[in-house]
Order: structure tokens, then sequence, then C-alpha cells
């Protein structure tokens, strides 16, 4: 079971930190992966991060802003968003199972957070 927390409504230009929290004693066996999905639209990859963190991947709107990281001891996953656009604005998912950008690749999901990006 995943649990994703730490949205909410932030200007343009400020940081947010999302954590998602996992049960089960296999967090570490797990990549994990960050999607986010705006209203009308498909959810879309953000970034992921290897079993161990030695390798992340993002996709390149976020590139240099968002930072994903992994605590195996705490069995969580963390998103740093700096220089938030209001483009970032969604329902953000954490998601376990890789470290692809394909939504099916994944086999477990947190529920959403929602950050919202004000102009």
């Amino acid at each position: 079971q995943l649990q994703a927390c730490g949205g909410r409504l932030v200007q343009a230009g400020g940081s947010l930190r999302l954590s998602c929290a996992a049960s089960g004693r296999t967090f570490s066996s797990y990549g994990m992966g960050w999607f986010r999905q705006a209203p009308g639209k498909e959810r879309e990859f953000v970034a992921s991060i290897t079993r161990s963190g030695d390798y992340t991947f993002y996709t390149d709107s976020v590139k240099g802003r968002f930072t994903i990281s992994r605590d195996n001891a705490k069995n969580t996953v963390y998103l740093q968003m700096n220089s938030l656009k209001p483009e970032d604005t969604a329902v953000y998912y954490c998601a376990a199972g890789s470290s692809s950008v394909t939504v099916r690749r994944y086999d477990y999901w947190g529920q959403g957070t929602q950050v919202t990006v004000s102009s």
C-alpha cells in the first residue's frame, strides 16, 4: 500500500516536497515512480528512481527543478519540487514496481495528492 502526501496550493516559484510511504518489508525491492494527471489529460511520467536509488530519471519539463529520492530504511520516496509553475498543477501519484516511464509497468499505485500552483 502506498500513501502519498504533501500536496497543497502554492504560488508560482515556490517549492513543495511530496512524500510517499509504503507499507510492507519489500520496499527496497521496487523501483519507484511519480506520475501526475491534470484535468482532462492522461497520466504522465514525472520521475523515477531505481531500487537502490543509484539512478534517477525525469521528464524533460521537470529536469533541473524536481528531485526524486528515497529512503529505504523509512520505506519512503520523495519528490522535491522547486521553481513550481502553473503547468505543474495536477494530482501527483506515486507508484511502485518499476523505474520505467510507462504507466503500465507499475504494479502498485498510491491514491494521489493534489498540487495546485497559482500564477
